[in-house]
């Protein structure tokens, strides 16, 4: 039971470069945010920081001609965030009521009320669901299969070893890409005879000696022993049905991401595979004083700098939405604080009891 309620105006879930950005423009804005992040969870794939945290180079967030670590970036946002009094707060959510405003967000010990609401909550690596997928003890999980090559690319289980990835896409290809530091060599397994990945990291693969492709293919389980970890994958060939045993010494998963929304299921609008869908002109949700940003609603560019410019857009539209001004609504039209509904064409303004009032300023 919540022994303890905390109030405030913004609430920010996720610590990534959308959840930061957003906490450093409303604590600019003197509102206070507190910033509520999951604990570091393996089994999770929680890490207080977002994807940044396992991630080495970053070579193109603007700003670093040299480029910059990615633990190193985010201990930079999260500075500027505290500098200008974010409060944070390391804890699960268990449950949310977004049925009314203020709204209600529950930990084991507190409960969270909040006037407005920023998710930022990022997204997970997907996994194949195949045997010897999990986590050990019950597969090899941790053990020789990974969906992080930069968290466990350097381990010496895989220094020159070979290496299996599993996916076509930019993920896929900048894991591999990564590994061939390390491994003797690297397949990419991939279901199609072409890669779904940009132009420049296909060329990237296809013209490092260390990566070879196989084609038409899936993984279906992962072999191995509690001692030596994994030492091969069972592979099928979907033009044919033939199957084979590939040895190697580990498989990194690399076939993209789910967003984590289940906390929101069933109270916010979301696509079919769970991302949030929000305003083409705003951060808004279906709930007024609910905003989305970074992974989490966007399933297209899922870049740190597009995550930090969203975070951007939330900030300034949670700051609207309390300063009582109208927030664009996926529906099309706006919102205010009170409940107040303009219309797309902005010619009238419906009330919280149903009264309509015309917004055209009428001739002198």
């Amino acid at each position: 039971m919540a022994n303890e309620t905390i109030k405030r105006d913004v609430v920010i879930i996720g610590s990534g470069p959308a959840g930061l950005t957003a906490a450093i423009y409303t604590a600019r804005a003197n509102l206070k945010p507190l910033l509520v992040d999951a604990p570091a969870d393996a089994h999770r794939q929680t890490t207080p920081g977002g994807q940044l945290m396992i991630t080495t180079d970053v070579e193109n967030y603007p700003g670093f001609s040299e480029g910059i670590q990615g633990p190193e970036l985010m201990h930079e946002f999260r500075k500027q965030a505290e500098r200008f009094g974010t409060e944070f707060l390391e804890t699960w959510i268990t449950e949310v009521d977004l049925s009314e405003r203020p709204f209600q967000l529950y930990t084991e010990s507190q409960t969270i009320s909040t006037e407005t609401l920023i998710i930022a909550s990022g997204a997970s690596a997907k996994w194949l669901g195949i045997p010897g997928e999990a986590k050990v003890p019950d597969g090899f999980g941790g053990h020789g299969v990974s969906a992080c090559a930069t968290c466990d690319g350097p381990l010496p289980a895989f220094r020159n070893r070979t290496i299996v990835v599993v996916g076509g896409g930019d993920t896929a290809m900048e894991e591999a890409t990564f590994l061939t530091r390390y491994a003797a060599k690297v397949y990419v397994v991939h279901r199609r005879d072409k890669l779904r990945a940009s132009k420049i990291m296909q060329e990237k693969a296809f013209r490092n000696e260390k990566i070879e492709f196989i084609w038409n293919t899936t993984v279906e389980e992962i072999l191995g022993t509690p001692k030596e970890g994994v030492t091969g994958v069972r592979l099928s060939n979907l033009l044919t049905g033939d199957e084979r045993i590939f040895p190697c010494s580990g498989m990194f998963v690399a076939i993209g991401h789910t967003p984590n929304t289940d906390l929101f299921k069933g109270q916010l609008d979301m696509d079919e595979v769970g991302y949030l869908k929000t305003s083409g002109h705003s951060t808004a949700t279906n709930i007024p004083g609910v905003f989305a940003a970074g992974d989490v609603q966007d399933s297209v560019y899922r870049q740190a700098v597009t995550a930090a410019g969203t975070g951007c857009m939330a900030a300034i539209d949670a700051e609207r939405f309390l300063d009582h001004l109208p927030v664009a609504m996926p529906t099309g039209d706006e919102v205010t604080m009170e409940g107040e509904h303009i219309t797309p064409d902005h010619k009238a303004i419906i009330t919280p009891d149903g009264h309509m009032i015309p917004n055209v300023q009428e001739a002198d």
